[in-house]
């Protein structure tokens, strides 16, 4: 007899939860307090969203998670033809070394004085870096005799360690760089301490952004611009600089 009460009574409070669980379940659903879905975006598109991992179909970027729907519509960096002033630059003068090995200064060797165009890139790169070598290329191509002479570019490994002179030299040979155009790596600690100076710093080298930097040291200002604008959009910005 007391094992049945005890079955019975059992049997009840399973009764009662699964009530209390049902009624839990139908209050969620009435409430619409569902599991938040992830949103992935990315850092240099944030038009693009997908709810799974990924690379964006524009810029070939890791797509990143974003925490709400405010972060995945950030205004993404301003394209060349609306160049993001920035007046001033601390620029340190690192040690670093050139594609041909060669020690050089980076502000004194190559910026001081100088009208620059800065992209940032690393030689295994299969997404963005060989569009942004390729538009350096057509830049370099369409300035003609003012590249060099007015105008400089610059390309950073963001990946030092793995970068060497030689590599970099190797880099640049498939877009006929020429003697306008300079790559530099180097230690990493001086490396990382030029990166973040300019504004480009990531964790990841694959997060590196598509952005380049005009810069007229001479009258000490400097334009954050996309890399992978229309050459004419670029062109357009570096003649600001130096006009302006």
């Amino acid at each position: 007899m007391k094992r049945s009460i005890v079955s019975i009574g059992v049997i009840f409070g399973l009764l009662i939860c699964t009530g209390a669980l049902s009624g839990l379940q139908a209050q969620t659903k009435q409430t619409g307090q569902t599991k938040p879905q992830a949103t992935y975006s990315c850092p240099m598109h944030p038009d693009v969203k997908s709810k799974k991992k990924g690379r964006c179909p524009k810029c070939g970027m890791d797509l990143r998670l974003v925490k709400n729907e405010e972060k995945a519509t950030a205004a993404p960096e301003v394209p060349a033809k609306d160049d993001a002033a920035t007046t001033k630059m601390n620029i340190p003068d690192v040690e670093l070394l050139d594609q041909n090995g060669r020690k050089i200064y980076f502000y004194t060797d190559l910026v001081k004085g100088q009208t620059v165009v800065i992209n940032f890139i690393f030689t295994t790169c299969t997404t963005i870096c060989p569009p942004l070598g390729a538009t350096f290329a057509r830049v370099q191509k369409e300035l003609g005799e003012r590249a060099g002479r007015d105008v400089r570019f610059i390309s950073v490994s963001v990946d030092p360690v793995t970068d060497t002179p030689e590599r970099l030299k190797a880099w640049g040979a498939k877009f006929h760089a020429g003697d306008s155009w300079t790559f530099v790596t180097g230690d990493k600690p001086q490396v990382d301490e030029l990166l973040r100076a300019l504004g480009a710093s990531t964790a990841r080298r694959e997060d590196h952004s598509p952005s380049i930097l005009i810069g007229n040291d001479a009258k000490g200002t400097w334009t954050r611009s996309y890399g992978l604008s229309k050459v004419s959009q670029i062109i357009d910005a570096i003649n600001r600089s130096q006009n302006e």
